[in-house]
């Protein structure tokens, strides 16, 4: 940890990364904020599912391009660009709701609109960290940059929920206006490292096209990364409808203020997880170390929706939260050190679209499914069924979590029985390491 701290690039890194902290706080309030509202308003799981999808599909539509143009141009100004645009659209927001003309179709075109921006925030930093960071350090860099979204999960529930209930919305976009504005400053005040930028192989669309296939190619031939980044993404699809029906859930069993709570507790499980990698470092076979936690993170799932009990529910989240960076860390390092930096915002790009492409799906299912067939089918339970799971309110959402925690543990289970995921780390070389080795 102390060879981590006292590195060429952890000065720059940590500036950034506070900046990044503390946007991802305003954030996260503010989607909190509004899954309340908008679930208040509109009593819909559906409605909040349509509100999630107008975010991530500009996202999955605007990444290949996303992906060219950061190998082209300088990574920070590549994240600039995602944190300004991502503060405009907060902005218009927020001077809507102030008019008193913010109506619940405004935010699909302002979450839109800032969703076109935040393509560009996970392959820039993702590549930015390979720049600022040493190899064996990846896990380490992986760990704080999820200890700084869950910083932000464990305070901005129960903040959020309080503003909403005591004085509406608009507090909260004036905090995430201002961290974007801090993020941004923060990235203004760095220079990160020169590196080789993509050499243009075409001009426009169909030249970006072009190089965004290249970082497709380099996947599609290692295909024990590919595998890898299939397997996330059923993941994604699984762990999405909680994502949008958390909030139900736990309001069929409590008020908005505990809801805020609870949320906010079980992200004390992704801090201590980030902690832990962040010192540890992540186990030494990381492929054990992205599936063993997938699969813990099943079993959370099936706990969170097995029985109408708050304790249950905290139980479960908190084993998802707390294994889950240890999964993701392992993960993005394998991605780090294998893929070249000239290609990783392409590559980065790809995995994006890989881990965002299924969840549209997936938000609207959550919605129309709990509202149109799970509810109504656990409203009056009766049987086996009814006996385990309960009836009543939010009881066909618990079936719904039930259920996708048994996918992922079966999904999960047998890709990590494939030959290639199980000797990933001999099959792919670390061409990053090859390279600085070959310097």
């Amino acid at each position: 940890m102390r060879d981590f701290l006292e590195a060429p690039g952890a000065r720059v890194f940590g500036i950034v990364w506070l900046g990044q902290l503390v946007s991802n706080l305003g954030s996260a309030m503010t989607a909190f904020g509004l899954g309340i509202w908008v679930f208040i308003e509109t009593g819909s799981a559906t409605q909040l599912a349509l509100i999630v999808l107008a975010a991530r599909l500009p996202m999955l539509l605007v990444s290949p391009f996303a992906g060219a143009l950061i190998d082209r141009w300088d990574r920070r100004w590549a994240m600039i660009l995602a944190d300004s645009g991502a503060a405009v659209g907060t902005l218009a927001t927020m001077l809507l709701l102030v008019t008193g003309r913010l109506e619940i179709w405004h935010l699909y075109v302002t979450l839109s609109f800032s969703g076109l921006f935040q393509a560009f925030q996970f392959p820039a930093y993702s590549a930015a960290t390979t720049l600022l960071v040493e190899p064996e350090h990846y896990a380490r860099a992986s760990g704080l940059v999820q200890l700084a979204g869950s910083i932000g999960r464990v305070a901005a529930p129960t903040i959020a929920a309080a503003v909403v209930v005591w004085s509406g919305l608009t507090i909260l976009f004036v905090v995430d206006f201002i961290t974007f504005l801090f993020a941004v400053g923060t990235l203004l005040r760095v220079r990160f490292p020169a590196h080789e930028p993509n050499e243009r192989i075409g001009r426009g669309v169909r030249g970006l096209l072009l190089e965004a296939k290249e970082g497709l190619d380099f996947v599609l031939e290692k295909r024990a990364l590919l595998i890898l980044m299939l397997s996330f993404m059923l993941v994604n699809f699984a762990f999405a409808f909680q994502g949008v029906l958390l909030i139900p859930l736990l309001l069929s069993m409590t008020t908005e203020q505990t809801a805020g709570i609870i949320v906010s507790i079980s992200a004390g499980g992704i801090v201590a997880g980030s902690l832990a990698l962040t010192v540890w470092g992540g186990p030494q076979n990381r492929i054990t170390g992205i599936y063993l936690p997938i699969l813990a993170m099943g079993v959370g799932l099936i706990l969170m929706g097995l029985r109408p009990s708050v304790a249950l529910v905290i139980f479960g989240i908190l084993l998802m939260n707390t294994t889950h960076p240890i999964a993701g860390g392992s993960s993005q390092s394998i991605w780090q050190s294998k893929v070249p930096p000239y290609l990783q915002g392409r590559v980065f790009a790809i995995r994006q679209i890989s881990a965002i492409s299924a969840a549209p799906i997936a938000f609207l299912l959550a919605g129309i499914t709990a509202d149109h067939v799970f509810e109504p089918l656990m409203a009056d339970a009766s049987g086996a069924l009814g006996t385990i799971i309960g009836s009543g309110p939010g009881r066909g959402i618990g079936l719904m979590f039930v259920l996708a925690g048994l996918f992922t543990i079966v999904t999960m289970g047998a890709a990590w029985t494939l030959p290639r995921i199980r000797n990933l780390e001999d099959e792919v070389p670390d061409l990053v390491l090859e390279e600085a080795a070959s310097l």
